[in-house]
């Protein structure tokens, strides 16, 4: 797949400096852990796979889970496997192959559910990514990655494992330390089957009654705030670790003052702008907007999705700007022969050749995945051009409706 393929080659290159390059599921895993992007989740018993996973409803789509945990009811757990796998077979006996596809996963409740899964799915099965492990915890983490590993040696495919960490004993202050450090541990034994690790913001809250509002970010939450920096902590210097979801979506009244400058807008597309701007502060996405930013300067990378709106404000952040883009050529060009600091390329900071260069090598290979903005250019322009690409298909929609 490749990130804003929905864009034309005009557009393309009047926004980028370097072009997103095409990433798929054979990618080296380091690669494949920062490419899942936002990563929008989708009840199981929906009818309308194909057309999402070929990119006809929503062509910024880059990762999707199928979730066959809590977005569908214990009652309709039969029905909702049965569809998954009746739908991804489908799509496997009728699409090209080399279709550009999303990254695709199966959100289970237990490993035994991905056992039959897999099984049922057979050559099908190589249509996924991987599975995402919900409640992942010291009790459950040897038996679903031990059964992942049957499951790829049985099908001969490779498939990843997405553990989500939200269960009551990691959160626990009493537990955590204890908990974190076997599953530390674990992790570096399953180390080729594990993607990246997600956290789920929304259960950890309702352990304690807690529900953010749309003028918060997670960050403001400190119970979340404290468990997210022990997960980065612990397991950021060996694993991809995805920010957790935002859950609003649609209008509302606004109480606080908003989080966008309206100068940017103005100066690239002047009244036109502003009105974005309006839209974008009434569906909230500036809380989504600065709580991605925080994800990003955390160390944290991709993002759970609920609503397909978010999906190309998160993308569009991932976005290599051209003075990092510089800063890391010149950090990662020196590495090995140099120690010591050098002037950016913009003279407006000073690059430290050994403590920045990790930071220099993730941001080579997002530069790969997500592409590089021209210098001034920015997410404002993305999320423009998408607004405008679905002005269009609804305009085009309502003309094939009238006839």
């Amino acid at each position: 797949m490749k990130y804003f393929n929905w864009l034309s080659p005009l557009q393309e290159s009047g926004i980028f400096y370097k072009n997103p390059e095409n990433i798929s599921k054979t990618s080296p895993k380091s690669v494949l852990a920062l490419a899942l992007g936002g990563t929008l989740y989708m009840p199981a018993n929906r009818q309308d796979f194909l057309e999402l996973v070929t990119g006809k409803k929503h062509p910024e789509i880059g990762s999707m889970v199928i979730c066959l945990e809590d977005a569908i009811g214990d009652e309709e757990v039969k029905l909702a496997e049965q569809n998954v796998i009746q739908q991804l077979k489908k799509i496997y006996q009728s699409v090209d192959q080399d279709e550009c596809f999303p990254f695709l996963f199966i959100r289970v409740r237990t490993p035994e559910q991905m056992k039959f899964v897999a099984k049922q799915l057979g050559e099908a099965a190589d249509l996924l990514t991987g599975f995402v492990f919900p409640k992942l915890s010291s009790d459950n983490v040897d038996e679903y990655f031990s059964s992942l590993i049957v499951i790829t040696q049985e099908l001969n495919i490779t498939l990843y494992g997405m553990p989500i960490l939200e269960t009551a004993d990691l959160l626990d202050k009493r537990t955590r330390e204890a908990r974190f450090n076997h599953l530390s541990e674990r992790f570096g034994a399953y180390q080729d089957f594990l993607l990246n690790l997600r956290i789920g913001a929304t259960d950890l809250c309702g352990l304690y009654g807690i529900r953010r509002k749309y003028n918060t970010t997670i960050y403001d939450i400190s119970i979340i705030r404290d468990f997210m920096a022990d997960v980065i902590n612990y397991f950021a210097r060996d694993f991809v670790i995805s920010g957790p979801v935002w859950e609003y979506f649609g209008q509302s009244s606004r109480v606080l003052k908003p989080e966008l400058r309206k100068t940017p807008f103005f100066e690239d597309y002047g009244e036109e702008g502003l009105v974005y701007r309006s839209q974008l502060l009434s569906e909230h996405a500036d809380g989504l907007i600065k709580e991605t930013i925080l994800d990003i300067e955390n160390g944290l990378n991709g993002k759970t999705i609920i609503h397909p709106s978010h999906l190309g404000i998160v993308q569009s952040l991932y976005v290599v700007t051209k003075e990092e883009y510089m800063d890391a050529l010149s950090i990662v060009s020196q590495s090995s022969e140099h120690s010591g600091a050098v002037r950016s390329a913009f003279s407006n900071k000073m690059n430290e050749i050994k403590p920045h260069s990790r930071w220099a090598e993730k941001i080579i290979a997002k530069s790969k995945i997500y592409g590089v903005y021209h210098e001034k250019h920015s997410y404002i322009d993305l999320l423009t051009k998408q607004r405008d690409l679905y002005d269009h298909e609804q305009h085009e929609g309502r003309i094939t409706d009238q006839r």
